[in-house]
């Protein structure tokens, strides 16, 4: 059951990131502009980030096995239809179908908490976590080799294989779990916050193309956050709510939340910044000069560091609870980006740099949603976890916009980004580490998590061995 779950995440975090590297290759073959071709990431970010909290709140009401085996459908459906794309139109709906998997990795941790034993939650948790965090990396990897060795069409066929396993394991060998949320779907809450996050979202994605004072950025930006001030309004008052807001007041979701956020911009600041420094040319003085591939065999120390640390991570918060992985994780990315602030002129400081983020996205992801677990009772994990992932893809979209937003104003005279763009780059990112320490701290300790957990409702869960004493 969890390697055909974490076949299911992986695909979906792998296709999250595997285009991104060969959008160039993708619009120069289809006769369109990069910037055109830029809707491929576009539109699956909206497609995810609209439709995980909407799949998530299903799978709490009719049968997460049930939601999950449909949304591995689609992003089957999607993967082909992508690789057999003939323009861009195609390609586009495509990625929509596949955004729908945004909600395997909340549909997933609810079917390990409802089905695994209690002793084996956290770890598998924590591996499950630390997978969508690996699927982006090896996105990143793999892109060039693929596209060098074979077609950019291969992007969504060798995706495919994996997923149709994924699939099949579902069908024949996932249990369907007796927790249910008995209700209906909140249409009027799922209309605004579509309404929100896709005018948030689009407003981040296209506002560097648009200009950030331009009056389609401004007038999304402001829509966007009316239209999510408005949700947060609606669903306090509905009786069946599609996000439960009462939830955010625990401590322990709302601080894991704000980590997400942080890590959600970690994540993409390195995914950029590593590669487009590893493959200026060495003549500027501080690029290295190196090809897509190579400079993708510079994320594998970082893809190997986030399985260690993910599956680490599990068992320590069998132990200690989240909070000191939360912390650990934001303290190793704060320093994976101090260094090349520092100083990136050496290979090394770019080698170390990536085992540290790998080391804190793994700790920091494995962390957050045993965090939220932990905190919110079992008939809404799916429905937690969604709003978890929705929050990170926003931080995300945040970190490419910002991040981008930096190389692209300070070039030099041939266009290329300047040194000191990167060096912005790594400071900002090294304080999105910080907030995420901050927020990490303040996380309720062990006993008031635990005390926090059962005025939520939570009665699955053990007394932890530590805790008891």
């Amino acid at each position: 059951m969890v390697l055909f779950l974490s076949l299911g995440g992986l695909s979906f975090a792998t296709l999250q990131s595997l285009v991104a590297p060969a959008l160039g290759t993708i619009g120069s073959d289809l006769g369109v502009a990069t910037t055109d071709a830029s809707w491929v990431l576009t539109a699956y970010l909206l497609s995810a980030s609209v439709l995980t909290p909407i799949l998530g709140r299903l799978g709490d009401m009719v049968g997460k096995r049930k939601v999950i085996i449909v949304v591995l459908a689609l992003l089957l459906v999607g993967t082909v239809l992508a690789a057999l794309a003939p323009n861009l139109g195609v390609l586009i709906v495509a990625r929509v179908l596949q955004g729908a998997a945004g909600a395997v990795m909340p549909l997933s941790i609810g079917i390990v908490r409802d089905e695994l034993p209690r002793e084996r939650v956290s770890v598998t948790i924590g591996l499950l976590s630390a997978i969508f965090g690996i699927g982006a990396g090896v996105g990143i990897v793999a892109a060039g080799p693929i596209v060098e060795a074979l077609s950019w069409h291969w992007l969504f066929w060798l995706p495919a294989i994996l997923v149709a396993i994924a699939l099949l394991g579902a069908i024949f060998g996932i249990p369907e779990s007796t927790r249910r949320t008995p209700g209906r779907l909140d249409l009027v809450g799922t209309g605004i916050l579509s309404v929100g996050l896709v005018s948030l979202l689009l407003a981040i994605g296209e506002g560097q193309k648009w200009g950030w004072g331009d009056g389609k950025t401004v007038g999304l930006l402001i829509l966007g956050a009316v239209a999510l001030v408005v949700f947060v309004f609606v669903e306090l008052r509905v009786k069946e709510p599609l996000i439960d807001m009462r939830l955010f007041k625990h401590r322990g979701v709302w601080t894991a939340h704000v980590v997400a956020l942080a890590f959600g911009f970690a994540m993409f600041g390195t995914f950029i910044l590593i590669p487009t420094l590893l493959q200026l040319p060495s003549a500027l003085g501080y690029g290295f000069g190196k090809s897509v591939s190579e400079s993708g065999l510079y994320l594998l120390p970082t893809v190997v560091a986030m399985v260690l640390s993910g599956v680490a991570a599990g068992i320590l918060i069998r132990k200690i609870g989240p909070k000191i992985p939360m912390i650990i994780g934001g303290v190793a990315v704060a320093i994976a980006f101090l260094i090349p602030a520092l100083g990136h002129a050496e290979e090394w400081q770019i080698l170390v740099s990536g085992i540290l983020t790998g080391i804190g996205i793994g700790m920091a992801l494995a962390a957050l949603s045993n965090a939220i677990v932990e905190s919110v009772p079992a008939s809404q994990t799916s429905e937690a976890i969604s709003a978890n992932t929705v929050i990170r893809t926003i931080g995300s979209s945040i970190g490419t916009a910002v991040i981008a937003a930096l190389l692209s104003s300070n070039v030099t005279a041939q266009g290329a980004p300047t040194d000191d763009a990167f060096t912005i780059g790594f400071w900002a990112s090294a304080g999105v580490g910080v907030v995420a320490i901050v927020a990490a701290l303040a996380a309720p300790s062990l006993r008031a998590r635990r005390r926090e957990a059962a005025d939520a409702g939570v009665d699955d869960f053990d007394e932890l061995e530590t805790s008891v004493k």
